[in-house]
């Protein structure tokens, strides 16, 4: 963070004379660079720092030990909620107002001392603000017993997890990364598609023809791979369609499974597309009024630090337990004004949760959504019986360790004699997504099954991939082995196009058991009236729609008529 001389550079100036006059420094008569240095001077003065720390409140001096134990910094959301907001005055409001004898909250005081700052620091949601001690002070201030030189470095821990581990967990289902998979698999159908979208998910009929095709089929998972592919700006929405961002998809693709996994996961963290509280089973927000103004990253990030600050790192924890840490020590978590009033959520049952009193329904829920859905989805936890334990991915995500980089050895595709693509996870999600082009989808799993076919390639052709592309494309994947002779007929049929058009509709056919039955049926106006072209001696097209008048008809002609399935 910047030091004491940078703070007071970004200081208004307004606030100036104030500091000087807590840190007896003498600025009277000196620009703004001449009264900068010498209040600089007198912060980093030792006695007169200690003088400072010594006139504290013991909650202030809490106060500060708690920012220390976070590092030295802390977002403003959070230390606002815990110790107050700050007013920003001008050198009129300050003297009216006087903030270092009269501060509104606890972090004014601070503030209004010089003993805390502001600024905004770039985080992996986006920029934000933060509340710091200036380093260099903080080395003069006498409160740490080792060297705080490695501040930014060496975070300290002032305490052991909040969370109690738990020494045996049951119905264990173990974290991974298919979340991958499924939005490659995402990402082509919107390319195939370009599917109208239903409020924050797929239509109906979408979500039917997709489902099939995803390795994971939880009905809450698809919008999250929606809100979180358009938090990642993969997916872009236009007139109410989803498009594929074209740039940004094929470097998301081409990335190692690990970087895709982080890019997902910082997406969510930051993700206002999607909002979480929307989507936990049995809660349902009503449109309008405050939730509108409902902000989910501030709400994910607020619980992401509690998350980080109170659950083991390596260990399994109880689930409840962690829902209990929270309401302790920082219910507010997603209401920073603390309001439970003004927010209209209803149960299954309708009745309205509204009051602290709702906090374990609302808030308690959320977090128990948090992590067994989207925690667990993106690979960040593993998930048991009231429990959870942080993978090697939710360990870096939570800034515990580095990101992982394992090794992911490429497999290679098996193409059939008859066209059938055998297509194995661990195929690159770039060379996936253009197999999907091309080809008809059959099944999911490890491997893919799809299908080249005439159908295949004609839709293809209409994407701009036409068969010499393909041909191209499976070459490179059998490493310019030759292609089966039945695909090879079919990719070189279609390579100036389709050779001839014709259609193909499905007809209900009568037919007869001898020709002269045909000539009387075709010859009797009462059931001539319900048929169609004739095709052949004994058969003949029926009419749409006709079936049972026909066959009551033929009745009354004394003919037997037998329906075959």
């Amino acid at each position: 963070m910047k030091n004491i001389y940078r703070t007071l550079q970004d200081t208004d100036a307004g606030m100036l004379p104030l500091l000087a006059k807590f840190w007896k420094a003498s600025i009277m008569g000196k620009d703004t660079a001449a009264a900068i240095e010498a209040l600089a001077q007198a912060m980093l003065n030792r006695e007169r720092a200690e003088q400072v720390w010594t006139g504290l409140s013991d909650q202030q001096r809490g106060a500060l030990q708690m920012l220390i134990g976070s590092g030295g910094r802390m977002p403003l959301a959070k230390f606002s909620r815990l110790f107050g907001d700050i007013r920003q005055m001008g050198a009129a409001q300050i003297e009216r107002s006087n903030p270092l004898d009269n501060p509104a909250t606890m972090a004014e005081g601070l503030y209004y001392r010089g003993l805390i700052a502001q600024a905004f620091e770039q985080a992996d949601t986006g920029p934000r603000v933060v509340v710091y001690i200036p380093p260099d002070l903080l080395d003069v201030l006498p409160v740490h017993q080792t060297s705080y030189s490695n501040l930014e470095a060496q975070p300290v821990e002032t305490a052991p997890p909040a969370v109690e581990t738990l020494s045996s967990v049951q119905q264990v289902v173990n974290a991974d990364t298919s979340l991958v998979d499924d939005m490659t698999t995402l990402l082509a159908y919107l390319q195939l598609h370009t599917p109208l979208l239903d409020s924050d998910n797929l239509s109906p009929a979408d979500i039917a023809a997709l489902m099939p095709h995803l390795l994971k089929t939880y009905r809450t998972r698809l919008p999250f791979l929606l809100g979180v592919g358009i938090s990642a700006d993969l997916i872009e929405v236009q007139a109410g369609k989803a498009y594929p961002k074209r740039a940004e998809v094929r470097r998301w693709l081409a990335a190692p499974r690990p970087a895709q996994v982080q890019e997902l996961a910082s997406a969510w963290r930051g993700s206002t597309a999607y909002r979480d509280l929307w989507h936990v089973p049995g809660l349902h927000p009503d449109p309008g009024g405050e939730l509108d103004e409902y902000d989910a990253a501030v709400a994910r990030e607020n619980f992401l630090e509690l998350l980080a600050e109170g659950a083991p790192k390596q260990d399994w924890w109880s689930l409840e337990a962690l829902i209990e840490t929270v309401k302790a020590t920082d219910p507010d978590f997603q209401r920073p004004g603390g309001d439970y009033d003004s927010w209209y959520i209803r149960n299954d049952e309708g009745e309205y949760l509204q009051g602290f009193e709702s906090w374990d329904a609302v808030e308690g829920a959320l977090i128990e959504f948090y992590i067994t859905g989207p925690m667990h989805w993106l690979g960040l936890v593993d998930r048991g019986e009231d429990a959870a334990r942080l993978t090697a991915y939710g360990r870096a995500f939570l800034g515990h360790a580095p990101w992982p980089a394992p090794p992911e050895p490429e497999d290679k595709i098996t193409l059939k004699d008859d066209g059938t693509l055998l297509v194995p996870r661990r195929l690159s999600r770039v060379d996936r997504f253009q197999i999907a082009r091309f080809t008809t989808w059959v099944s999911a799993g490890d491997p893919y099954t799809y299908k080249l076919d005439a159908a295949s390639v004609q839709r293809a052709a209409a994407q701009g991939v036409n068969s010499g592309h393909i041909a191209s494309f499976l070459g490179r994947m059998l490493n310019d082995q030759p292609l089966p002779p039945a695909v090879a007929r079919l990719l070189e049929s279609w390579q100036g196009g389709p050779a001839a058009a014709v259609t193909l509709e499905r007809l209900l056919v009568l037919r007869t058991t001898a020709p002269e039955t045909m000539d009387k049926i075709y010859e009797t106006p009462a059931l001539r009236r319900y048929l169609g072209a004739r095709l052949g001696p004994m058969a003949v097209v029926v009419r749409a729609g006709q079936l049972e008048a026909l066959r009551d008809a033929l009745g009354l002609q004394g003919i037997q008529a037998e329906v075959v399935e």
